[in-house]
């Protein structure tokens, strides 16, 4: 039995370290790697679904055409390339290399990953996507007030004394950061979750705090004003490293506990024992989920979190920080600045980036000269996974030609016209980082691809000599096809970087040169006025939105009048331990734990409705629909239906059929969570 250090890759905020044990071709053994000191309880059931994952009945293992009867019918490599190549030909010719869509997901981490745009500028150009499904606001967010993306080591967390876990959910979407918790209030900390929703994560709490979904800026905002006024600021630290604190008390102050106590529905008591902890209590972290930064009031919202920070002088301390998103693992990047290749960035005149993720479908019919004609996918379901499911549906449909890789029939694998086999995680080797810990780790190849599976690189070096690129022209852009070519690649990718080579990751995980472990300790910000910045000219000039992080409604609101009367219920579409998005839920050992999708509501909601536990329902809008089974659930927030995301299409649980395709107010995020909804019987 052969033992081999790899990595996750997964969009997962853990990127757990692994050693797997492999005996006959076989995986028998999933365990944690010590040298990753933030997964030392191991992998997730996620994780130990890999085993089936691998070997499942329905992955794809060979190319796959559509037939004129919708369904798919395997075929050669060289017919699959050969049709690929002549697609790709004509629309090159007529109406030009632009008319190719490149959609590239974040279903999984990688160097490799790039290497996909490297062949399409090659080709001639293409049209690709902006902005981000995921976290962008928050990214911006976070720049413009304390100039990079990092925070501090997980551990850290440990020595904190108040956490304030806002609109997160660790229990169940960041399990590893748990246990730094529970040590934490063994020492004598407090924990308070900020959630509408009862979940894992609010069992620990000490103070569960319940917000209107979208109303939290309004609550960062009175609670900073409280803070103001009981004299909780740190003046010295103010004085020394934060611009524009004077500008904004007076905002702060003008939200009163009160005010904020009717727009977020939160009793004002518990604001006010929230601002006093805050106020009285050092070192404080504040870990914050996506899920309150996918709304249109997003980056405002997340400016003004991070302003209660700022004012008590819990940024750049041993247990104190903003955790959120550690970029310090991204040396590969070129540019930190999140959105500094989204337009208005200058083209280049070979790759067309005019598509926003959030506005995928609508913006994909709207494409011209030249229009679109073709769609290249990989990594990624967004027919599922985008926005407005029925514009994203129709545009898809709407092209001549769909490629899509994938290990399996996704929904947006079955409107393909050509599906190749995608590899897994274990069979081709690549480099990736994180987003939560720092360390760089090897995802190392430990078993050969099944069936004909090629990896994505291998595709592209086929498919290139058929489009009449030189095979020259890849080299240093697409590894060559043996391992040994794919490891010359990535050395050559790590060479200027000190101390970090594959056989120091092939012993375990590596911290990035220059890593912090406690972010911003030399007290140093990369703004403009070098400190913390509460007042941002930037943020006017880019985004367009106020200087100070003022709170307004999301756009879609039931405080809003268009809103209110017709689809009366916000709809929360959460993330599950259960399933990454769209992954992993299609597999058995999945299934039997969490079967197919339902829609939460509150006993109280749906007795209004005439709505009885598991009678099927319908979740509406004027975008799309849904019919489900009903959950009558108590721990929800009255007001909210709740279904979880990522439920394919085929399961019938598809959220985006009603979400909208709107961006976030900066950042070129998706507002997804700007959503209202009615559910009446079926």
């Amino acid at each position: 039995m052969s033992v081999h250090t790899t990595a996750c890759p997964r969009n997962c905020y853990s990127t757990c370290g692994m050693r797997v044990h492999v005996e006959d071709g076989r995986i028998r053994r999933i365990e944690p790697h010590p040298g990753n000191r933030a997964t030392p309880e191991g992998v997730c059931l996620k994780g130990l679904s890999y085993v089936e994952r691998i070997r499942s009945r329905d992955r794809i293992l060979e190319p796959l055409r559509r037939t004129s009867r919708g369904t798919h019918e395997p075929i050669g490599w060289d017919e699959a390339l050969d049709e690929i190549a002549h697609h790709l030909t004509r629309i090159r010719e007529s109406p030009g290399p632009q008319s190719l869509l490149y959609y590239a997901g974040s279903g999984t981490k990688g160097l490799l990953n790039g290497t996909g745009l490297e062949l399409w500028r090659l080709y001639g150009g293409c049209t690709t996507t902006y902005g981000d499904l995921c976290w962008p606001a928050g990214l911006e967010a976070t720049r413009l007030t304390l100039g990079d993306n990092r925070h501090s080591v997980p551990w850290d967390i440990a020595r904190a004394r108040l956490i304030l876990m806002w609109g997160k959910n660790a229990a169940e979407t960041n399990i590893h950061q748990m246990p730094f918790i529970q040590e934490a209030r063994e020492a004598g900390g407090r924990l308070v979750v900020i959630d509408p929703r009862r979940t894992e994560s609010t069992e620990s709490a000490d103070l569960w705090i319940r917000p209107r979904p979208g109303s939290d800026g309004a609550l960062a905002l009175a609670v900073a004003g409280e803070i103001i006024r009981s004299g909780g600021v740190d003046e010295a630290f103010v004085r020394e490293r934060v611009s524009g604190f004077e500008e904004f008390s007076h905002l702060a102050l003008e939200a009163s506990i009160d005010w904020a106590a009717d727009v977020t529905d939160v009793p004002s008591e518990q604001l006010r024992t929230m601002a006093r902890w805050i106020a009285t209590t050092r070192p404080m972290t504040i870990t914050a989920g996506y899920g309150m930064q996918r709304y249109t009031n997003a980056g405002q919202t997340i400016r003004a979190v991070l302003a209660l920070l700022a004012i008590t002088g819990n940024v750049g301390r041993p247990g104190a920080g903003w955790v959120y998103a550690n970029l310090q693992s991204h040396i590969f990047d070129e540019v930190r600045d999140p959105v500094a290749c989204y337009p208005p960035a200058v083209p280049d005149g070979i790759v067309r980036v005019s598509v926003s993720t959030a506005r995928l479908g609508r913006d994909m019919l709207d494409q011209a000269d030249p229009p679109l004609r073709m769609a290249w996918v990989e990594r990624g379901n967004p027919l599922t996974q985008n926005p407005d499911t029925n514009h994203v549906i129709r545009a898809f449909r709407a092209l001549d030609f769909r490629v899509v890789v994938d290990q399996f029939l996704t929904d947006t694998a079955r409107e393909a016209d050509v599906v190749l086999p995608a590899k897994t995680m274990f069979e081709q080797t690549d480099v990736i980082g994180a987003y939560w810990h720092p360390y760089l780790q090897l995802r190392q190849k430990v078993l050969d691809p099944p069936g004909q599976v090629k990896p994505e690189t291998e595709i592209f070096r086929l498919l290139a000599p058929r489009l009449g690129i030189d095979p020259s022209a890849l080299d240093g852009k697409i590894p060559g096809v043996t391992d040994a070519e794919v490891e010359a690649f990535l050395e050559a990718k790590l060479e200027p970087f000190e101390g970090v080579s594959l056989e120091r990751l092939r012993e375990g995980p590596v911290l990035p040169p220059e890593h912090e472990e406690i972010a911003f300790s030399n007290g140093m910000f990369p703004t403009p006025s070098g400190r913390i910045e509460l007042v941002s000219d930037e943020a006017v000039e880019r985004w367009g939105v106020d200087r100070l992080p003022r709170y307004r409604e999301p756009d879609e609101s039931i405080r809003r009048a268009e809103g209110r009367a017709r689809y009366p219920l916000y709809l929360m579409t959460p993330n599950t331990k259960n399933r990454i998005h769209s992954q992993f839920g299609n597999l058995r050992m999945i299934r039997r734990i969490d079967p197919g999708p339902a829609v939460h509501i509150h006993p109280d909601d749906a007795l209004a409705r005439g709505i009885e536990a598991a009678a099927r329902v319908r979740v509406f809008n004027d975008r799309g629909e849904l019919r489900l089974p009903a959950r009558l659930d108590s721990s929800l927030k009255q007001g909210c239906v709740s279904v979880t995301n990522g439920w394919w299409i085929q399961d019938g649980g598809t959220v985006n059929y009603c979400s909208p395709g709107r961006e976030t107010d900066m950042g070129h995020g998706a507002a997804f969570h700007d959503t209202l909804v009615e559910v009446e019987v079926a």
